[in-house]
C-alpha cells in the first residue's frame, strides 16, 4: 500500500497495475458520510442534510478493474427539521416506502488528472441514469482508501419534480465521503 495522503492519477495507477489494490473492500458506514444541499425560497435559503445509513462494498480485481456498489437508506435523511424530513421521505419526494434504497454501482473508476472519474449507475426513486463524477482518492492507512466526491444533480431526473410554486432548486449538491478497509 502507498503512503497515506491523496493520491495522483500516476500513483494510483501504479497501484491498480502492481494488484496492490487487488481484493474485496467494505464500507465503513461509522466513518462514510453522505451529504446534500439545496437551496429553496429562490435560491436565498440554503438547506443542508446528510443521510444516517449507508451500505457498500467494491473489488478491484487483480487487473485493476473497479466494480461496487454504494446503497443509502432513503429514509434516513435527516436535515434537523422533522416536518420537512417527513416530507423527504413522502411520495413528493424520495417515496421512501416503495423506493427505500438509493443506490449507485459502480462500472469502472478511471485514474484522471483530478483524481479518478468514476462511472456507473445511480438509482434514485425507482429511476436509473448513467452517472461519471470525479472524485479523490486517498489512502488513510494500511488496507483503508477513501474517496470524496461533490457532484450536482438535477433531482428532476429521477423523478423528484415536487416543486410548489417553483421555490425550490432542481439542482442539489451531494457530498460523499466514502472509507473503505479491505476485507
Amino acid at each position: 500500500m502507498a503512503p497515506s495522503g491523496q493520491l495522483t492519477a500516476p500513483a494510483l495507477q501504479e497501484l491498480l497495475a502492481d494488484a496492490a489494490l487487488a481484493g474485496d473492500w467494505a464500507l465503513d458506514g461509522a466513518r462514510s458520510t453522505i451529504g446534500l444541499r439545496s437551496r429553496v425560497i429562490c435560491g436565498l435559503i440554503p438547506v443542508k442534510g446528510a443521510f444516517g445509513q449507508i451500505t457498500g462494498h467494491g473489488t478491484v480485481s487483480p487487473a485493476g478493474r473497479v466494480s461496487g456498489t454504494v446503497t443509502v437508506a432513503a429514509a434516513s435523511v435527516e436535515t434537523n427539521n422533522a416536518k420537512r424530513d417527513k416530507h423527504l421521505r413522502s411520495d413528493d419526494f424520495f417515496a421512501t416506502d416503495t423506493f427505500p434504497y438509493i443506490t449507485f454501482s459502480v462500472d469502472r473508476l478511471q485514474p484522471s488528472s483530478e483524481g479518478v472519474t468514476v462511472t456507473g449507475q445511480l438509482t434514485v426513486r425507482g429511476r436509473t441514469r448513467p452517472f461519471t463524477f470525479p472524485a479523490t482518492v486517498s489512502v488513510l492507512g494500511s488496507g483503508e482508501v477513501s474517496l470524496d466526491v461533490e457532484v450536482q444533480v438535477n433531482r428532476a431526473d429521477f423523478g423528484l419534480t415536487w416543486n410548489r410554486m417553483g421555490l425550490a432548486s432542481m439542482q442539489n449538491t451531494i457530498t460523499v465521503h466514502a472509507v473503505f478497509g479491505k476485507r
